[in-house]
């Protein structure tokens, strides 16, 4: 009879010590989730606010570099939903704060190079892929905005902006007494080159500005190819 006893009190002990063990953890989970909700909004309206300020109060290329830092600080601490999360948020934000096409402009290309960026990041790819790849989001991001406003206004704007080029081209040949006529095939060629190159320059700023804050947040991001880190020594 004291044999069942203590058996039946040692099952309630660890009864007890279980039922105590799930409450932990369901608090802690709790706490977790709590957590990253607040980080995905505060670093949603973040994105959300600097954006805002340099389309209001345009501070030059400054602001632009930190375009999609918050959402890939989010994808990096919180994960692949929280970083989606945090762009739809920003999205939202901005469409009640700024209308609903200017909410769609932020989010392609920037959202989506935040999105890029904390996923290749968090698989610790190289700079030289991660450049690549947000390089080419920002060029489809532009054309994608190239598009959207030519719909909205109602006229070819590539076109348009490539006719200009052209004009200015011809007048510009002309004074230096060169008789040849620019092709607009050409520079339509030359246009692109240009929009790629300058996104794999804006890139690469992002790369850095994100190497030396991630570092002091205790988030940090792959280490530079071997030329960048002996640049960044001297």
């Amino acid at each position: 009879m004291d044999y069942d006893n203590w058996i039946d009190e040692d099952e309630a002990d660890f009864d007890s010590q279980s039922r105590f063990s799930n409450r932990v953890k369901t608090k802690k989970t709790l706490s977790t989730n709590t957590v990253v909700m607040v980080e995905t909004a505060f670093l949603a309206s973040t994105a959300s606010l600097i954006w805002l300020i340099n389309y209001y109060f345009p501070l030059g290329p400054l602001l632009k570099l930190f375009f999609p830092i918050p959402i890939a600080l989010v994808y990096l601490r919180r994960g692949n939903r929280a970083g989606w999360m945090s762009a739809w948020v920003s999205m939202l934000l901005l469409s009640v704060l700024m209308g609903p096409v200017r909410s769609i402009v932020f989010i392609v290309p920037y959202g989506l190079i935040g999105i890029q960026l904390g996923a290749c990041w968090g698989r610790r790819v190289h700079w030289s892929l991660s450049v690549l790849l947000g390089s080419l989001i920002g060029s489809l991001g532009l054309f994608f905005r190239f598009w959207l406003f030519s719909i909205l206004l109602g006229e070819d704007l590539w076109v348009y902006v490539m006719t200009q080029i052209t004009q200015l081209a011809d007048w510009l040949f002309l004074k230096i007494g060169i008789l040849a006529q620019p092709d607009i095939t050409l520079i339509q060629i030359l246009a692109l080159i240009m929009i790629l190159v300058n996104n794999l320059v804006y890139l690469f700023a992002v790369h850095l500005v994100a190497l030396v804050l991630f570092d002091r947040l205790g988030n940090p991001i792959p280490r530079p190819p071997q030329w960048v880190q002996v640049l960044l020594d001297y």
